[in-house]
């Protein structure tokens, strides 16, 4: 059952879509920093339905998906990623650890490849479909992103980083 306004609106969708664009802050003072405000806000939305559609498409869990792709970086990256590493970078604890990579085992995304000098370690191994399904997941959405980046003017294109990078760093301090 969905509930309406006064005006007949759907409730939930209104809460939704108004919640995702306040700030629990003051507004910027200028215009063009409410401009920007309401621009990273939309943005950060579109970050959330774009992960809603990958979660979507991979058929995984949240925490499955994120293990997977930490898996397939390292990989890339030439390192080899142990249970042990997924609690510190899923933040969770090791009996789950464990239920994710018997999920991503069983559904043969991942193999377990033994620790050469410890016997009772195991490194985790993705598979070329662990590659094939990030890669198809994630490459519209980088895609996209990289279309409109290489569309605006480098100038504009560095002022943009400059901003974003203070913005980060703000949020980075607050711990």
């Amino acid at each position: 059952m969905a509930w309406r306004d006064e005006g007949g609106k759907t409730m939930p969708q209104n809460i939704m879509r108004n919640e995702s664009e306040h700030l629990y802050a003051p507004e910027p003072a200028s215009e063009p920093g409410r401009e920007l405000s309401a621009a990273l806000l939309r943005m950060r939305r579109a970050e959330q339905r774009q992960e809603a559609r990958a979660l979507g498409l991979s058929g995984l869990s949240g925490i499955d998906l994120r293990a997977l792709r930490y898996i397939v970086q390292a990989s890339r990256d030439g390192r080899n990623l142990g249970p042990k590493d997924l609690i510190g970078m899923l933040g969770t604890s090791s009996a789950n650890v464990t239920n994710v990579v018997d999920r991503l085992v069983k559904r043969r995304l991942v193999s377990r490849v033994g620790h050469p000098t410890d016997r009772r370690a195991h490194y985790l191994q993705p598979t070329e479909a662990a590659f094939a399904e990030v890669d198809a997941i994630f490459m519209h959405h980088h895609a996209a992103l990289v279309t409109e980046i290489d569309a605006i003017d480098p100038a504009d294109a560095a002022a943009a980083a400059r901003v974003l990078e203070r913005l980060t760093r703000a949020l980075d301090t607050l711990g």
